[in-house]
């Protein structure tokens, strides 16, 4: 049988969600929480990975299991107490036997913070950015990312995709006095796309480059003449969408 399961997770002591041979992530600690409280081989398939240090409030994952679970809420409390404390799942639910949690998914949504002015609060939660920064310039070139689809200007180099297109559904800036929160959906992203993004729209912001220039660059088809990566401990995985009933099969 087949099982859904959504959790949230700090990331900053993970080498992102995948399982690594040499590192901590957070998939092995899953395994490990799922394998101990069914006392059965497990290994969960998650929606996709997340760079070492970035953060998912809203990630999901499958697994099989030869068990008919049907007391939800009581494993899921057994998996809290056997998670570490950044590791959170919240819901459960069994699916059809074809749900793919990685292979299903429509849409992924991502949040990335900028703080402009130095706050020891949002240490750890948002990425300090000392200038000031023309938020009006920054969103007229995050709408420019719709008339695209070869995003391999943002893609992380010597990476093995089978297209480097991807949808956007949603950029936006949102601005909140010293507070920027940038809004990204696709259907798909590439490994490191968002951070990349940010960084060159940063860039926009801080009249490095034009809006224009920004356009160019993601023509250009070429990582080395997009901006630095922006920090990971400032990125959120917020959501995964799944067509509408799909997990009600």
């Amino acid at each position: 049988m087949r099982y859904f399961i959504q959790l949230s997770y700090l990331g900053t002591q993970y080498h992102g969600w995948q399982k690594q041979l040499d590192s901590i992530s957070v998939q092995s600690q899953v395994n490990h929480a799922l394998q101990t409280a069914l006392q059965e081989s497990v290994d969960v398939v998650g929606a996709g990975r997340t760079d070492a240090g970035v953060h998912a409030s809203g990630y999901v994952a499958h697994f099989d299991s030869e068990q008919n679970i049907v007391d939800y809420k009581k494993l899921i409390f057994k998996l809290n107490s056997i998670l570490p404390a950044d590791i959170a799942v919240h819901d459960f639910k069994k699916v059809h036997k074809d749900f793919h949690a990685r292979f299903d998914a429509i849409s992924r949504s991502y949040d990335y913070s900028i703080v402009q002015y130095k706050d020891p609060f949002s240490l750890g939660k948002s990425y300090f950015v000392k200038n000031e920064l023309d938020v009006n310039a920054m969103q007229q070139a995050s709408n420019l990312l719709f008339n695209h689809k070869n995003f391999k200007s943002f893609s992380k180099v010597k990476t093995d995709v089978y297209t480097f297109d991807c949808e956007i559904k949603k950029a936006i800036w949102h601005q909140n006095g010293h507070f920027l929160l940038f809004e990204i959906s696709a259907n798909r992203f590439l490994r490191n796309m968002v951070r990349a993004i940010v960084g060159t729209l940063v860039e926009v912001g801080l009249h490095k480059i034009s809006v224009e220039e920004f356009n160019a660059i993601i023509l250009a088809q070429d990582r080395s003449r997009a901006g630095k990566s922006v920090p990971a401990h400032a990125l959120v995985l917020k959501n995964i969408e799944y067509p509408a009933g799909y997990l009600d099969k």
